[in-house]
């Protein structure tokens, strides 16, 4: 029975998750936040540990160095909705064993965390988001990082404030 930390903001999908994986035999503890996870690591030492990227408003990967440091033989697993090149090299740089896009499936999360090869069940082509439906989920995860103001989430954006505004203003693509 393989030990498993789940840290992870969301509730539903935590929990979801978890008893998810307790059917398919592991041993679930649960955090939802740094100082949780921290406190659950050590208690817990699990064997593997899935890490969600974006901890409500903080970086989840900031706990790659400590987890690692604490238990250097944990496979540990980024799981995202935020998904990128970029993050998924930074969290490999950091320490993690593989990076899934979420919605990832228990079973996919479970192989990850065996280390089965072709673990990281990529998405089929069909799939995978549009290039218009990531551009949407860019857009609002600058606008709540930058808490709803239009004109500040275009200056990160790097686009004019009107072109934002009429991105908006589009039906989000599938």
């Amino acid at each position: 029975m393989m030990r498993v930390l789940l840290i992870e903001d969301d509730e539903s999908f935590r929990t979801t998750l978890a008893l998810a994986l307790k059917r398919r035999g592991c041993e679930v503890h649960q955090a939802a936040n740094a100082t949780a996870a921290m406190s659950e690591a050590r208690a817990a030492q699990p064997q593997g540990i899935v890490l969600d990227m974006r901890l409500g408003s903080s970086n989840g990967m900031v706990l790659i160095p400590e987890l690692r440091q604490l238990l250097p033989q944990v496979r540990l697993i980024v799981l995202t909705g935020y998904g990128s090149i970029p993050s998924a090299l930074e969290a490999v740089r950091l320490g993690a064993d593989d990076y899934l896009l979420k919605p990832a499936s228990a079973d996919q999360v479970l192989a990850a965390l065996e280390g089965l090869d072709g673990s990281s069940a990529r998405p089929a082509a069909a799939d995978l988001p549009s290039l218009a439906r990531l551009e949407w989920e860019h857009i609002q995860r600058v606008l709540h990082d930058c808490g709803g103001n239009i004109s500040h989430a275009a200056a990160a954006l790097g686009i004019d404030r009107r072109t934002l505004q009429r991105k908006l203003g589009k039906q989000p693509p599938s």
